[in-house]
Parts: C-alpha cells; sequence; structure tokens
C-alpha cells in the first residue's frame, strides 16, 4: 500500500490544533444532544448539577461522573420501565443491537442509519490503513447477528470496491479459500490457527493461498502469537479494537499502535484505584465517549463510559503513515486480568508464554489455564494445559521451563510467589483435541477462577 492512501484524507491528517477545535465542536454538540434527547442524562445532568452549557471542551468531561455496563443495564428493562439510554423516537431506529452478555444481562443499543454510517466510516478507515482496495475479497469470521462488528465491516467494504465472503464462522470449507482465492480474512488468533491447520490437512498452503493481510479484532493478543500467525501464514496480521457501543480503532500498515477515530470517538485514561485522570504514557481504564457531528443524531450515545478495558496512550505525533489521530495500545480486558496474592496475571501474559519461538516448534498454541486455591493455607495453584502436535515427540520438561522463564518476563510479579511457594504452577501437555475448552459450549475461556 502506498503510505499517502487515506478514506477520509481531510480529516485523518488534520494538524493536532485543529483536531482539537474539531472534538471541542463535537463535545459541546453532544452533550447539547444528550441533554434535549436522551431521558438517561437529562436526568444525569440534573442529579449531579451538570450545566451542559458549560461543558466547551474535551477537557471538561474529565469533570462529570463515569458510567459503566452495570449503568445501562440498570435503565434498561427488566430494571427499568423504559430504555432510557434510547434518543430517538422508535420510527428513527433502524437496528436494535446488543453486547454479547457475557458479563451479564445483554445491555441494549439502539442505531439509527446514521449511526451506521458513521461505524462504517471508522472500519473504512481502518481498512484503507491496512492496504485494503478495490478487487480484495475478505473473508469475514466473525458472528452476523446482534453485534456489529461483521455488518459494520460490510458496509464499510461496500464504499471501498471490497468483495465480502461473509462466512460469519472460521468453520467454512476449505474449497472457499481454494475458489475464490480471499486476499485477507478476518477472525481471531486461534479460529485463523485452525483454519491454516485445516487447510495443511487437506494440502493447501496457507502460504500460498493468495491472502495479502490477516485482521484479529475482538480480542488482544500477544506479539508472540502475532509473529507465529505471520510466520504460518507468510503475511502481516493487523489489530483491531471495537465494540457494540462504537470503539472502533486499529492499526494501520506500520502496525505502532492503534489508530483513534478522534472526530468521532473520544478517549481519556483513568486510574480507578488512585481515581484520577492519568497521562500519556501510563496504564489506565478506558474512558469513551460518542462524538456526533453537528446536526447528527445517534440513537444511543454514551458520554465517560467505562469500557472496562485497559491501556495507555503511545503517541499523539504523526504517525509514519501520515494519520495525525492519536494510537494507542492495545488493550487489555480488565475481566481478563487475575490476581494471585498481588501479582497481576493476563490471559495476553499466559497467551506469550505459550507462544515462545523454541516450543512452538511442538505446540499448536491451543492452551488452558485454571485457577484453584491450594491445600496449604495462602497457597495458590495454576494449571496451564497446551496441545502438542505429536504427544511421541515432545519434551515436557523443556517446554515447561521455556514457559516458566516467558512466563515470569512477561509477569514479573509471580516469580516471587512461585519461589516463596505460595504459588504452584503446574504445566501439561495435551494430544490435540485434549482441552477441556473444546467440550465446552459457548465462547472458549482461557482462563478460569475455580477458587
Amino acid at each position: 500500500m502506498a503510505m499517502n492512501r487515506y478514506h477520509n484524507q481531510a480529516v485523518e491528517t488534520l494538524a493536532r490544533p485543529d483536531l482539537d477545535a474539531l472534538i471541542d465542536e463535537r463535545v459541546r454538540y453532544t452533550v447539547r444532544y444528550a441533554d434535549e434527547h436522551s431521558p438517561f442524562y437529562r436526568r444525569w445532568f440534573e442529579r449531579h448539577n451538570v450545566l451542559p452549557e458549560a461543558i466547551r471542551e474535551h477537557e471538561d468531561l474529565r469533570d462529570l461522573p463515569i458510567i459503566s455496563g452495570a449503568t445501562i443495564r440498570r435503565y434498561q428493562p427488566p430494571q427499568a420501565g423504559a430504555f432510557c439510554f434510547k434518543s430517538v423516537p422508535w420510527e428513527a431506529v433502524f437496528t436494535i443491537n446488543e453486547t454479547s452478555g457475557t458479563s451479564g444481562i445483554p445491555k441494549s443499543f439502539f442505531l439509527t442509519w446514521e449511526d451506521w454510517e458513521r461505524y462504517a466510516e471508522k472500519y473504512a478507515r481502518l481498512f484503507v490503513s491496512q492496504g485494503f482496495g478495490p478487487g480484495d475479497r475478505v473473508v469475514v469470521c466473525t458472528s452476523y447477528g446482534m453485534n456489529v462488528g461483521a455488518n459494520t465491516m460490510t458496509l464499510a467494504a461496500r464504499d471501498l470496491g471490497v468483495t465480502i465472503i461473509p462466512e460469519g464462522k472460521c468453520t467454512f470449507p476449505v474449497r472457499v479459500m481454494a475458489h475464490y482465492r480471499p486476499t485477507a480474512v478476518i477472525g481471531s488468533v486461534f479460529k485463523l490457527l485452525r483454519l491454516a491447520r485445516r487447510m495443511e490437512a487437506e494440502g493447501v498452503a496457507p502460504r500460498d493461498a493468495g491472502v495479502k493481510r490477516l485482521v484479529v479484532g475482538g480480542e488482544s493478543f500477544a506479539p508472540e502469537s502475532r509473529r507465529y500467525l505471520e510466520e504460518v501464514w507468510g503475511c502481516p496480521v493487523y489489530n483491531t479494537y471495537g465494540s457494540t457501543e462504537g470503539t472502533m480503532c486499529g492499526e494501520c500498515v506500520c502496525q505502532a499502535g492503534l489508530h483513534v477515530p478522534e472526530d468521532l470517538v473520544h478517549f481519556d485514561l483513568y486510574d480507578p484505584r488512585m481515581e484520577r485522570f492519568v497521562g500519556d504514557g501510563e496504564t489506565g481504564r478506558l474512558v469513551y465517549t460518542t462524538l456526533l457531528p453537528p446536526g447528527g443524531k445517534a440513537g444511543t450515545l454514551l458520554i465517560n463510559y467505562d469500557t472496562e478495558d485497559t491501556c495507555s496512550v503511545v503517541s499523539r505525533e504523526r504517525c509514519r503513515c501520515g494519520r495525525t489521530h492519536m494510537r494507542i495500545d492495545y488493550p487489555r480486558r480488565e475481566a481478563e486480568t487475575f490476581r494471585i496474592g498481588e501479582a497481576p496475571l493476563t490471559r495476553v501474559d499466559l497467551e506469550a508464554a505459550v507462544f515462545q519461538p523454541e516450543n512452538m516448534v511442538s505446540l499448536n498454541g491451543e492452551y488452558e489455564a485454571f485457577i484453584y486455591g491450594g491445600d496449604e493455607t495462602g497457597e495458590t495453584i495454576l494449571r496451564v494445559s497446551m496441545e502438542c502436535v505429536d504427544p511421541a515427540r515432545v519434551d515436557p520438561a523443556a517446554v515447561e521451563e521455556t514457559f516458566l522463564a516467558a512466563l515470569f518476563r512477561s509477569a514479573p510479579g509471580l516469580s516471587t510467589a512461585y519461589e516463596d511457594g505460595t504459588l504452584r504452577i503446574l504445566c501439561n501437555i495435551t494430544p490435540p483435541g485434549g482441552l477441556e475448552l473444546h467440550r465446552a459450549p459457548g465462547r472458549p475461556k482461557r482462563i478460569v477462577d475455580r477458587r
């Protein structure tokens, strides 16, 4: 891709002062729109003595309270008699969408056609920044349904001359790869690895399939798993971050952080323990605000919404691709962070340890972990199972040694607990299909806390 290609060059390359001015204009309009059209925010402003006209700049948002997913659920059925976040009349609602509901009752969102156009604009920018263009053929392996991801990508492709192959799942026949010669596949790390294994089993080498790029969305992943996936497919892997709420961001060809479409999405980062917002370079929880252009409408909008994901700002300087919008590090879900004593352990920490190059000679990347309370007071047991390609050719002791060394590099706080005996780590090697997650219904969990 030529480094000067953009979907909306005038906006994507705005100088920082002009971009900040645009953001502030949209903050003012969005807050006014919320006060006039959102039953929740009208009462919320009154309850917290917020004067909408006093919110003039994006920095002023930091003075407002923060809401959460629990807030949304509390103001919709069955806990409330109406959908208080719905901000347009029913005749203006184009679709009703829900979150996955993995952490409770699904959150309801009401999208106008304008909302869908803004969502598609965000993804179109990402696709162009990743090298997509007319003639590309893209297999979409994310669900078409109540979540917005797959439909948003499909709408974005319409404006780019990109052909979508809407599989929805990654269990489609291998003939699709051979017959249509897709130039890109969108899915999770493990869906794409399993697809590669199925292709190899049928004599189709992933590197020779004509795929020019892979896009991973819906989950954070370790640099080690990215490198392995790129090696298997022989093409770059781009990370994206999005949600039904509208937090669509993604990497460009430089792979130097996720670009935030700042004219449509506003992020702040805060440290909930310190009850303060954090500066660039510090890790904090993402707080999201919808930004509407003057005159725009939204079926559901959010102001100071805690996404429960953590990350940091990488840079607000112009990227090598020419884009000026800020870049953030890869978000990690707070729900996937576990504490062993005082030490945090995330799914990405485990993934980084599994996907060590020395181990991937014999492993296939599939893993699961369970955390238990030990027999001794204060003891914790971490049991990690990893699938291998051929059990007869694996040295379990060597795999464990490499895994532990990498885990302690990624999560150094665990090494102290391991050395003083309050943490036991049990490594188990299984043949293909030997993990519990293969037998569990629904979306697999890589870490399960059974304490």
